[in-house]
């Protein structure tokens, strides 16, 4: 779930910037070609040497790791791609060692929690057992892939149809084997004593990680690093922005009802009060609008108290006094009324120049009313907002006041969100746009793939029935000969 999280947009920025520049270069490097296993190394020369003379080799193609490393080209081809293997992986140790800053916050966080609560659990354990366990998340689960396969988690940008070949796979799976060892202070041993030499190398490489994974451990904690306490919520101004889906709304409701008692013990705890004012679990369908008559109700009444705020604001500009009741229940000067239809005016033409995409679909407020007949109308609302309780006519409606002073004073706050929000759209879009275009360019490489595809399941009139008789090769042994250069739509295990 965690690595999950963080191959998301944050998460993958920060696997790009740390592996995309050694990536690239083993990408880059045609010459490179890192073989660990002898018997690759032997059929490789072999069928090197049959190219290169035109003639069948003598010795034979299918032996034992133990007979090839008999042949002192193979121990020379076998030490070289060793000599390469740890120079391209110190480079990748470097890259990530130095990195650990651009780890998102929350995997490091994780990291830590991880190894504190097995130290708790397992107070026995050594620290390099309890780092095993982090370096599993850490490189492992999270960097490994994208090492193995960074086509496939956009640490590089690959055109329209193209791919990785088997060489440039093939070197990035060993340097991450080799890695991962490292990562793991994992020897080579048994069925791979031919690699022995590097165990010493391993145990090094062990170290630097084994700082690099203390080092990413060593974060502040939660309340340290978003300065937040228990009165946090007390003193703050502006809202937290969080990103929930209505059914995760609904699921965290019914988890918080089903474990009040364990998650708020004390009986005096605020979120008793809140959970009994909440009443039970709402349906999604409720929530977002299709939940039947008593929904409508409710949105209606939203509705009704929002026209009526609006009321409010244009009347007590031009009329004010010491209590709503008080302005609506006395009559409106000339000089009010003249002063409110000239602000109307002006609005009408601000209106006008609005673009139609912008408009609202129905005016909310009816501004072709005058100033008494917006304060009849306020008296109108407020009478059916008391029948569903939204207002109180007993202070005076002072409750409804309070609220319009609030929104008065976070207008400005709610401009700048708005502007925040549109830039955030404005990026969305364009990152939208640019996805378009790649895979208009996909489509095309894939029709043009299809129609070359087409042509040549096209009988050709012209050919004729070869007398000769046929050698027979298996794609395998073509694809070692280099005959063959890539072979699709089929895993290489088979």
């Amino acid at each position: 779930m965690v690595v999950s999280f963080h191959r998301g947009a944050r998460g993958q920025n920060a696997l790009r910037q740390i592996l995309a520049p050694v990536v690239k270069e083993i990408i880059d490097d045609k010459t490179l070609n890192i073989k660990t296993d002898p018997v690759d190394i032997y059929k490789s020369w072999v069928n090197q040497m049959e190219t290169q003379t035109g003639e069948a080799s003598k010795l034979p193609y299918d032996v034992t790791p133990e007979q090839a490393m008999t042949h002192e080209e193979v121990r020379n081809r076998l030490e070289a791609s060793i000599k390469n293997m740890k120079t391209i992986t110190d480079k990748f140790l470097l890259a990530i060692i130095v990195s650990v800053d651009k780890i998102p916050y929350g995997m490091r966080f994780i990291s830590k929690v991880l190894k504190d609560t097995l130290h708790e659990r397992f107070p026995d354990a050594t620290e390099d057992e309890l780092l095993k366990i982090v370096g599993n998340l850490l490189y492992y689960r999270y960097m490994n892939p994208a090492i193995v396969a960074p086509d496939a988690f956009d640490i590089i940008e690959m055109s329209a149809g193209g791919q990785l070949t088997n060489e440039q796979r093939r070197n990035l799976g060993s340097v991450a084997k080799m890695l991962q060892h490292a990562a793991s202070n994992k020897m080579f041993l048994g069925d791979n004593a031919h690699l022995n030499p590097i165990n010493e190398y391993l145990s090094t490489s062990y170290q630097k990680f084994r700082r690099f994974f203390l080092a990413a451990c060593d974060v502040p904690s939660l309340e340290d690093k978003f300065n937040v306490d228990q009165y946090s919520d007390l003193v703050t101004v502006t809202k937290p922005v969080i990103y929930i889906s209505i059914g995760e709304i609904v699921n965290t409701h019914t988890l918080l009802l089903d474990h009040q008692d364990a998650i708020a013990p004390e009986h005096n705890d605020p979120i008793h009060e809140l959970l009994e004012d909440l009443g039970e679990v709402p349906t999604v369908e409720s929530l977002i609008g299709k939940g039947g008559v008593e929904t409508n109700v409710e949105m209606d009444a939203r509705t009704l108290l929002l026209n009526t705020k609006r009321l409010i604001v244009d009347v007590i500009r031009f009329q004010p006094g010491e209590t709503l009741t008080e302005i609506l229940d006395s009559t409106a000067s000339p000089e009010q009324e003249a002063e409110y239809q000239r602000a109307m005016q002006r609005r009408a033409i601000r209106d006008a120049k609005t673009p139609e995409k912008m408009k609202q679909v129905k005016p909310v407020v009816d501004d072709s009313l005058t100033l008494q007949g917006k304060k009849d109308k306020i008296r109108s609302n407020l009478q059916r907002l008391a029948e569903l309780g939204k207002v109180h006519p007993e202070n005076r409606y002072q409750d409804l006041i309070n609220d319009i002073a609030k929104d008065i004073r976070n207008q400005r706050r709610y401009r700048q969100r708005r502007k925040a929000e549109l830039v955030r759209l404005q990026q969305t879009n364009a990152a939208l746009n640019s996805k378009t275009n790649f895979y208009n360019v996909q489509i095309d490489s894939y029709n043009q793939y299809i129609k070359v595809l087409e042509l040549s399941k096209k009988p050709d009139s012209k050919a004729k029935k070869s007398k000769q008789v046929s050698q027979k090769y298996t794609a395998s042994r073509l694809q070692e000969k280099g005959v063959l250069i890539s072979i699709e739509d089929l895993p290489s295990n088979q």
